[in-house]
């Protein structure tokens, strides 16, 4: 028996995840394709800091519910200014 075709949803949702690069806004999206979308997004691999910020701010109550049940975050690691010029100087040389 053969399988039946996929979905003109599931091909777009697909390829929405293959060039998720090229989206800026998902705010536009019904939430239950945009839960679709980061479902796929994470079988994929695909979640990077960009992609997650996408997501975040698309509003979604339900990715960001997931979101919070994984415990994923943005990490920032702050960086402080440093002195080079003396973190690198080398013993015995002039200035």
């Amino acid at each position: 028996m053969r399988n039946p075709p996929p979905s003109l949803l599931s091909l777009t949702v697909n390829t929405a995840v293959l060039n998720l690069s090229r989206i800026n806004d998902l705010s536009h999206l019904p939430d239950h394709i945009v839960l679709e979308l980061f479902a796929r997004t994470l079988k994929a691999g695909k979640l990077n800091e960009r992609v997650l910020r996408l997501f975040m701010a698309s509003g979604n109550e339900e990715v960001l519910s997931i979101i919070d049940a994984l415990k994923i975050r943005i990490d920032v690691t702050p960086i402080l200014p440093t002195r080079c010029q003396e973190k690198f100087r080398m013993y015995g040389t002039r200035r």
